[in-house]
């Protein structure tokens, strides 16, 4: 049966009163008429009931629609495409697509296997649409927000910025009274920031009676965020072309390197005054290693055979890395909470620079 026949009878049996139209110049299929009401019809056929395919055809129905009631000039534009379902969402597809761009014009999906849409209202009472299915907590259960991801440990490092000392930690020393001021601070979304702290509150880590956001079962928490944060690192050993002194070459090359470089690790300790450990190559953050040559680096020679100057490392976590880095003179330095992340686990003696850290700066701000 054609999608113009099948309209037709839908309508007589609908009490109304139908004349097929032969195709001509003019475009439409059906005059349709009930008491004083006429309309004129045209009507277009998909064999999918993707929303995708169905609006630009109901587009090109509606502007022919439109045409034909002009040149009748006693009928009204009524523009209808037959699909094989017409589904809730598909429907609101079409509603909003109508409600924008032809007010003007009454709209319908008919389904061959039953169910029908009108937008208009000499046709409201025929709109038949299936329920939608009921989602369930059960079948769709929420998915927990990993606290320690990048941009988390980077929102943690602010609910925490005002304890620390000055200088130490790239980022406002303030108090946040809700998620908004976090997000601007942060420079994330208002529904990441939210995210992270419904987590940190049902996991017992955000005070339920403090006027501002103000973490608590510090201990706990920092224990947890030196696990998740425990995993090798892509790394890249290098020396520099000219022999001269290190030092200096490093901070020229970090000097040029602001946005896309930090020095980290035992290197970082020390440029904060916090250094412990001696006789390790300096470590310098970047966002991804260079290829071997890469004219980015041109002052470097990669994977030398000799010990190395300095090591490339490839930050897992560059949100929280780079954005708490601070500068110190021109160069680009981790913050000492990214810091004691770093070094916990290295095996020169990096438990000995975490405990220092901890006891002196960390462990006055982890008591509640």
């Amino acid at each position: 049966m054609s999608a113009e026949q099948h309209v037709a009878d839908f309508f007589r049996a609908n009490d109304w009163a139908v004349e097929m139209l032969p195709r001509g110049p003019n475009g439409a299929d059906l005059i349709l008429q009930r008491g004083t009401r006429r309309f004129i019809v045209e009507i277009k056929a998909l064999s999918e009931s993707r929303a995708d395919r169905v609006i630009p055809l109901l587009s090109m129905a509606i502007l022919q629609a439109r045409a034909a009631a002009e040149q009748f000039g006693d009928a009204l534009p009524l523009a209808i495409v037959c699909v094989p379902d017409v589904s809730p969402s598909l429907a609101r597809h079409v509603n909003a697509f109508a409600q924008r761009f032809a007010k003007d014009v009454s709209v319908g999906l008919i389904a061959r296997r039953g169910g029908q849409y009108f937008r208009g209202a000499a046709f409201q009472e025929l709109s038949r649409l299936p329920e939608e299915p009921r989602r369930t907590a059960a079948t769709h259960p929420p998915q927990p927000i990993n606290l320690f991801s990048d941009l988390n440990q980077w929102m943690l490092k602010l609910l925490l910025a005002r304890e620390l000392p000055e200088g130490l930690l790239n980022a406002p020393r303030k108090k946040f009274r809700n998620g908004s001021e976090l997000a601007e601070a942060a420079r994330v979304s208002a529904m990441s920031a939210s995210r992270f702290l419904q987590q940190l509150r049902s996991e017992g880590y955000l005070s339920d009676s403090s006027p501002y956001l103000k973490l608590v079962r510090r201990e706990a928490l920092f224990r947890r965020w030196s696990a998740a944060t425990m995993r090798s690192c892509p790394e890249m050993p290098c020396r520099f072309l000219l022999r001269m002194p290190v030092l200096p070459q490093i901070q020229g090359l970090l000097g040029g390197h602001t946005e896309d470089a930090c020095l980290g690790l035992f290197a970082a300790a020390d440029e904060l005054d916090i250094g412990h450990v001696s006789g390790v190559p300096p470590y310098v953050y970047v966002h991804k290693l260079p290829r071997p040559g890469s004219p980015d680096w041109p002052e470097l020679i990669a994977h030398p055979s000799e010990r190395p100057d300095l090591i490339l490392r490839q930050a897992v976590f560059p949100q929280s890395t780079f954005r708490g880095a601070i500068d110190r003179n021109g160069v680009m330095v981790s913050d000492v909470i990214q810091i004691w992340l770093d070094v916990m686990h290295h095996p020169a003696r990096g438990a000995e620079q975490a405990k220092l850290i901890y006891k002196k700066f960390l462990l006055p701000i982890v008591g509640d």
